[in-house]
């Protein structure tokens, strides 16, 4: 009864869908009060029942109902109970659900942050999220009905959860990549509402834009956490991979962060209004795509859902539909989106207007890359492998030239900058970012790599560019609070997120070029000896968890003849599946992780065994950590909490006004 109930709230969500994608729109058009008036309540509503569908879902998880199909087939009686929850989303029909469901709560925010925005505005913006939750929701009860009972008999038991997925690294990273991915929904929606409107002015903009950056913040913490996920329970010691489906999230980034910038400028300047629409609809076309590849089945990845071709089939029809519609209105509407004001060669505007171009034409590179294998097969029946080598060197070559413009924007001038003056501001700085480049390397790890010279080199640009424009900015203040009081939340973001990237790449450089890694057997009393450490095998012992058996080696680590750490990696089975798994042994540092895989017991009781020494790879992460909190510090700008207080207060003087005339 439990599962019918829950698709029975799905359908009723379904039926408020339908009233909040129409009515709320065509009051909008009438100017009919009422009408729009109800875009808020459908939205709560949509919200309350997706939600119960929701927890009715997870009550089947939690209570081993093995008579509805996702159930049996993504979870076991003896599956620990929080990847008895989590085991919700780790199969197509829950993850789409829970996306669905994010959708609703990204819109129920909208509803309630919306309140200084006009009447019209907001009644577009809804429905147009209403709309897309029409989509979703029937492609899920026409093809994935999370709901479905198994006929005639169910299980006894499930089939178990992936064995991989058995995680916390499963618990965090597909919700929050979800929540960022459906965050750009709500800017997409933005944009469609300005243009259904005509009014593409810099208030949409600046509505626009604390959405916009907390979406972006919040993809770049699922990004990361995926990346790390992978590196520790992979086994394979890297961070990133370019697999099909890694990469549309990082194009949906890409995006997602010119459209943050040209964001700024519309608002600022009343400029770049058609490329700041144009990468809205790129940017949620991004995160539609991510749902294609992994639930189309044209590829075969250790991300991809199993899927068969009805449900790539309507996916594609909800992107054509959506996408192409949003283009197709982009189009008409083009002749309001010029503007009259102009600037130099040598300004902001065309310092970051290079650094959109930059972004998409990345973003573009490697949704190329990805997807021409799929249509290279649908044409000729050959399978084609395009894989790193290709991304490294498109993509690698267009960051660095970004990251050299990043440096030089923020310390020019709105509308003309003159060249003396930039020269003169950055070729210090350039000097001592070469000089950083150079010695760094050789002082922190002893040797010299060309690639990591230029990866810390740019990490080094953009601090001291950052350093030397906040110089210019406390210059003339009486203090050094005062003067960093007065700087606006934009721009301390602004200087978190370029921070983050400078340690990004520091963490890439010098991990990529020189980590050191061996594959060996090792028996008992047996070292191995990488860089500066030594590795010794004492032993293993037999283990027994919830819903596996296996063993854990004992690996000592010394360095200098002194131990600095005991790992346990472990080798297990799991009894539902008799899948074999691996658990990573990590002694994580700053500076760097000590990284020991175990293998197969051989003859003699040796163990094959991977050790790695990997420096500086927690900057990676610790860069994305940076980039999310400028976006998060900059969508709460009090800009915009002043803005909507005085539009309130306008709004309360204007109602009063009426009731004394009316009296």
């Amino acid at each position: 009864m439990v599962p019918e109930l829950g698709q029975f709230s799905l359908i009723l969500a379904l039926c408020l869908s339908i009233l909040l994608g129409t009515i709320p729109i065509v009051g909008a058009e009438k100017s009919n009060a009422l009408w729009m008036s109800l875009a808020r309540p459908l939205a709560a509503g949509v919200f309350v029942f997706l939600a119960v569908s929701l927890v009715l879902l997870a009550y089947a998880f939690v209570t081993d109902d093995f008579s509805v199909q996702i159930v049996a087939a993504q979870s076991n009686s003896l599956l620990p109970m929080r990847y008895k929850i989590t085991a919700l989303w780790g199969g197509h029909e829950g993850s789409f659900l829970l996306w669905t469901f994010m959708l609703a709560g990204w819109m129920l925010a909208v509803s309630i942050y919306s309140k200084s925005m006009p009447v019209q505005f907001v009644a577009r913006v809804l429905g147009v999220l209403g709309f897309l939750c029409v989509c979703y929701i029937l492609f899920m009860l026409a093809t994935s009905n999370p709901f479905d009972r198994v006929t005639p008999l169910p299980p006894v038991d499930g089939s178990d959860l992936n064995t991989a997925l058995q995680d916390f690294g499963f618990i965090v990273h597909p919700p929050t990549l979800y929540m960022g991915y459906v965050g750009f929904s709500v800017v997409f929606a933005f944009a469609i509402a300005a243009l259904l409107s005509g009014r593409l002015d810099s208030a949409w903009a600046r509505w626009s834009r604390p959405w916009a950056n907390v979406a972006w913040a919040i993809l770049t913490i699922g990004i990361a956490l995926g990346s790390w996920w992978a590196y520790y329970e992979l086994g394979w010691g890297g961070w990133w991979a370019w697999d099909p489906v890694e990469n549309p999230p990082l194009i949906t980034w890409l995006f997602g962060t010119a459209l943050i910038h040209s964001l700024a400028v519309t608002e600022k300047r009343g400029v770049f209004k058609s490329w700041t629409v144009l990468l809205a609809i790129l940017a949620f076309a991004g995160s539609l795509l991510g749902t294609f590849i992994t639930r189309s089945g044209l590829l075969t990845s250790v991300h991809a859902f199993a899927s068969d071709p009805t449900r790539g089939v309507f996916i594609l029809g909800i992107l054509l539909l959506t996408v192409g519609g949003a283009l197709l209105l982009y189009a008409v509407r083009a002749p309001l989106m010029k503007s009259s004001l102009g600037f130099s060669l040598v300004s902001r505007e065309i310092f970051l207007l290079i650094n959109n171009v930059l972004l998409v034409v990345s973003a573009a590179s490697i949704f190329l890359g990805t997807l021409f294998p799929m249509v290279y097969q649908a044409l000729t029946d050959d399978l084609i492998s395009i894989g790193p080598p290709y991304f490294n060197a498109i993509f690698v070559p267009l960051m660095i030239i970004l990251v050299v413009f990043l440096g030089i924007g923020p310390m020019s001038r709105w509308k003309k900058t003159s060249m003396e003056y930039l020269i003169r501001q950055v070729s210090r700085v350039f000097l001592a970012s070469l000089f950083l480049g150079l010695c760094l390397p050789l002082v922190i790890l002893l040797e010299f790599s060309l690639a990591a010279t230029i990866c810390v080199s740019l990490a080094s640009w953009i601090l001291l560019t950052i350093g030397k424009d906040l110089k210019n900015k406390l210059a003339n203040k009486p203090s050094l609070r005062s003067g960093l009081s007065s700087l606006s939340s934009s721009y301390v973001g602004m200087v978190l997120a370029h921070t983050g990237i400078s340690v990004m790449l520091i963490g890439a450089g010098l991990t990529t070029y020189f980590s050191l890694e061996r594959s060996i057997l090792l028996g008992p009393g047996e070292q191995v000896e990488l860089g500066s450490y030594a590795f010794i095998f004492n032993g293993h012992e037999e283990i027994r968890g919830p819903n596996y058996i296996g063993d854990r080696a004992n690996i000592s680590v010394l360095r200098n003849g002194s131990e600095i750490e005991t790992l346990y990696p472990e080798r297990r089975i799991y009894l539902a599946s008799g899948t074999p798994s691996t658990e990573m042994a990590i002694d994580a540092g700053l500076l760097r992780d000590l990284f020991v895989t175990l293998g197969e017991e051989k003859e003699g009781g040796s163990w094959s065994m991977t050790v790695y020494v990997k420096p500086f790879v927690r900057w990676i992460w610790l860069g994305a950590i940076f980039m999310a909190m400028g976006g998060t510090i900059a969508a709460i700008d009090k800009r915009y909490r002043l803005l909507r207080r005085r539009k309130i207060e306008k709004s309360k003087e204007r109602e009063v006004a009426a009731d004394l005339a009316a009296t």
